[in-house]
């Protein structure tokens, strides 16, 4: 299981891949975060798959990350006469805080939020963006507007609103109830559905407490509009491309894309990209050359990590599509123009100690030609300094807390070893040095870099680097 590549693999757990047999598959073919869309998951069997992923971490011998993603709060179409109608191109619609309507020209809306919220002008984009709408009047409790797309509108269709800020939480009482639930089993990170503002995110940081990560979902405009605020409460970053594509036009959300990707690397934050990477193995043994592309795009970017939702869940082929996302992200990072790339993007330090030990770290692996990083880290705090300089060396991140290491598995370049903490000086270089070795990742003799916090054991406070030589103690 030891790997060298750099760029994480996150897979979407689902009908396609519950038994143990499977996930231990697709473990061994290169994923390093399994991550359960509560969506589609009760509590039975959100515990079941948390058991079997612990269970294959004893079996594997290394840690394996959990993701819980919560499901947020959906806004939906009423029940329609005869369970659809046809809208089209200019035709005007009253819309209603009711429930149901038997009227074709008015269109049922029950949820009040909508309405308290809903100006003139104001998109309304229906069953992912196929219908869309505009208002030109909007009162308390209804609505008017004309068709600027049409189609066949059925039934409970969810509806996206790009223009307005919802006056409502992140997390409606099914995500409490799941986070719960989560939390209480042990989940590494908790993703956060529907985020607007950065006081979503600070919502939901009183009810973690510190007993997970938090990922927020990059998914609606008006995040875009406080992204470093909402960066800067969280611990990482989903750019969540199926919902933006849905809300923005389809040909800002590349470019967006790379603007959050950047963003979180200079804050020195895990951002996974996710949403239809590899769509077409949901069907096919083989993804298409634009799928590669994209896929490729995002590790070029220096992105912690890619994503898999139906390809894994649903798919017919999720062993495949693993593997597929393996090799493109082992090609990418042997091309020369990759290390060009992130070098060209990499930040400043920051003017603290951490940072620069961190920046002097990658500076003295180039030079020397080091085979390793090798980072002492307790709340994972260095590790994760470390992923931010993008260094060309692999990381071995040593941590005596496993929560520590199955978090860090989400970060770009850190192999996470769990091995008690450091009694002294020493004890940090000659293990430092016989783990390198052990873990195959420098040969006897072969220079590694070390960095550690002195005094030993004090969170945040990497202030020593020393060169070693790998071997056996």
């Amino acid at each position: 299981m030891r790997r060298t590549r750099k760029t994480k693999i996150v897979a979407t757990l689902g009908p396609a891949c519950l038994e143990p047999k499977q996930m231990e598959a697709l473990l061994e073919a290169g994923v390093d975060v399994f991550r359960i869309n509560m969506s589609h998951t009760n509590h039975e069997l959100l515990a079941r798959l948390y058991g079997q992923v612990r269970a294959l971490e004893q079996t594997l011998g290394r840690p394996v990350g959990i993701l819980a993603d919560l499901q947020g709060p959906k806004i939906r179409l009423g029940t329609l006469p005869g369970g659809q109608v046809s809208l089209h191109e200019g035709q005007r619609l009253k819309l209603q805080c009711i429930a149901s309507s038997d009227d074709p020209d008015i269109l049922p809306i029950p949820h009040p939020e909508v309405f308290s919220s809903l100006k003139q002008k104001h998109c309304l984009l229906i069953d992912d963006g196929k219908l869309r709408l505009r208002t030109f009047a909007a009162k308390a409790d209804s609505a008017e507007a004309f068709v600027e797309i049409g189609g066949v509108l059925k039934d409970r269709k969810g509806i996206n609103l790009p223009d307005t800020l919802m006056p409502i939480s992140a997390m409606t009482d099914k995500d409490r109830s799941d986070l719960s639930a989560a939390l209480a089993l042990g989940v590494d990170w908790v993703a956060l559905s529907f985020v607007q503002r950065p006081e979503d995110v600070a919502e939901l940081r009183k009810l973690v407490q510190g007993r997970a990560a938090i990922m927020s979902k990059i998914e609606k405009p008006k995040a875009l509009e406080r992204l470093d605020e909402i960066i800067e409460l969280s611990d990482g970053l989903m750019v969540a491309r199926g919902d933006l594509g849905v809300e923005l036009p389809l040909e800002t959300v590349p470019g967006i894309q790379k603007r959050i990707i950047r963003a979180c690397r200079m804050a020195g934050k895990p951002v996974v990209v996710a949403t239809q990477m590899l769509e077409s193995m949901i069907q096919f043994a083989a993804p298409t050359r634009a799928e590669v592309s994209d896929v490729a795009q995002a590790v070029f970017e220096g992105a912690d990590a890619v994503m898999l939702s139906a390809e894994t869940a649903s798919g017919q082929h999720p062993l495949e599509a693993v593997s597929m996302m393996n090799k493109i992200a082992y090609e990418v990072e042997g091309d020369p123009l990759y290390r060009q790339i992130l070098d060209a993007q990499s930040n400043a330090p920051e003017e603290t100690t951490p940072d620069a030990i961190m920046a002097a770290v990658a500076q003295v692996t180039h030079t020397i030609h080091a085979k390793a990083i090798v980072c002492w880290t307790k709340s994972g705090s260095t590790g994760l300094r470390a992923a931010r300089e993008r260094p060309e060396a692999p990381i071995l991140a040593l941590t005596p807390l496993e929560q520590t290491a199955r978090r860090l598995c989400l970060a770009w370049g850190l192999y996470c070893v769990m091995t008690e903490d450091a009694h002294d000086l020493d004890d940090v270089v000659g293990r430092a040095a016989q783990i390198a070795y052990e873990e195959g990742f420098a040969g006897s003799g072969e220079r590694i870099v070390i960095t550690a916090g002195i005094p030993l054991g004090t969170p945040g406070a990497t202030n020593l680097l020393r060169v070693a030589f790998a071997g056996s103690r």
